[in-house]
């Protein structure tokens, strides 16, 4: 007969863990086992659960590494960005004019095929851009993700390993195109959109002059540590208010016992339209992925990863954006995050 068995766990060592985490330490202090006597927690040891746990959020906050303060956000650059995402998708004609109706100067354009992944480099008034394409399908952009974290021996951090290799696909391809001296813009959607963070961090480790990277629906690339090692790169990620994809991948169990968790960096805008967006990053941010459920994605998530919503959403923002407040409507112990 099983019985409900309290006990406790000793941390040897302080490291960041996301709320996903917390919750998962919550339910680790309950286990079932064959062979326990069934003894109710005294106040004392409940006490020390909540003050571990309490701590180690604090800790969380603390330690989560500082981003780069923004002012109000420039949502005409960011339409650009995301028009220039868009055209990932466009045929080479399609791209050729459209680029031309934008001044850009289409510079190289690539799919890779080791990994199919395609992207254009162009050029205006001194700034070199790089977008490169992800899936307007969300069934395949949940697919693609797995869960595991692999070291990368030259950037020295764990990362995605399809979005790592990919990455360094389109490093490798693309250096003989840049002019080192001049900034680099770097944008792209869902998948895409990871790609160019870790992209950036190859460009970085390359001394390449990194203007600027804004991602639509992008999901996590590495963890605590990755972020922490380039908290300095100027990130922005748009996200609209029903798409999942920038919510995963989600926590796994194996994950929380080695301490290496995913976790977003940079600035986080959510577009939640009528005229409307939040702003948020590290914790409050990864509260969000809390709200992520195995079910099937239904047709509201579908439409809001896909980039003409975005581009629908940014495009009413352009005239009197109004800022509200992010509430991640969580709470621990009574005590509310916000």
């Amino acid at each position: 007969m099983e019985v409900m068995c309290y006990t406790d766990l000793t941390y040897s060592r302080y490291q960041i863990m996301s709320m996903e985490s917390v919750y998962f330490v919550k339910s680790v202090y309950k286990m079932t086992i064959s062979s326990c006597t069934l003894a109710p927690p005294t106040v004392t040891f409940m006490l020390r659960i909540m003050i571990k746990t309490l701590l180690m959020v604090l800790s969380l906050v603390l330690l989560t590494p500082f981003q780069l303060a923004f002012g109000a956000q420039n949502f005409a650059q960011i339409k650009t960005q995301a028009t220039l995402s868009a055209d990932t998708y466009l045929t080479p004609s399609g791209l050729k004019r459209s680029l031309q109706k934008q001044g850009q100067t289409l510079i190289h354009e690539a799919t890779l095929p080791s990994s199919q992944v395609s992207y254009f480099l162009s050029q205006k008034k001194g700034i070199q851009t790089i977008a490169i394409r992800g899936t307007d399908n969300l069934e395949n952009a949940m697919l693609d993700l797995d869960l595991e974290l692999k070291l990368d021996p030259t950037l020295g951090i764990k990362l995605h390993q399809g979005f790592d290799s990919a990455a360094k696909a389109v490093y490798d391809n693309i250096k003989p195109y840049l002019v080192k001296n001049q900034p680099i813009h770097i944008t792209g959607h869902s998948l895409g959109g990871a790609i160019a963070v870790v992209l950036a961090m190859y460009l970085e480790k390359g001394h390449y002059p990194i203007g600027q990277i804004i991602t639509f629906g992008q999901p996590k690339v590495t963890n605590v540590a990755g972020t922490t090692k380039f908290s300095d790169l100027p990130l922005i990620r748009v996200v609209t208010f029903d798409d999942i994809v920038p919510l995963v991948p989600p926590i796994s169990p194996m994950q929380i016992k080695d301490l290496d968790i995913y976790w977003h960096m940079g600035k986080e805008i959510i577009l939640e339209g009528n005229k409307t967006y939040a702003e948020t990053s590290g914790l409050k941010s990864m509260l969000r992925a809390t709200k992520f459920t195995s079910s099937i994605p239904n047709e509201k998530n579908l439409q809001a990863h896909m980039m003409v919503t975005y581009l629908k959403l940014i495009d009413g923002l352009q005239t009197d954006p109004i800022e509200v407040p992010y509430k991640a409507d969580i709470k621990l112990f009574g005590i509310s995050i916000d």
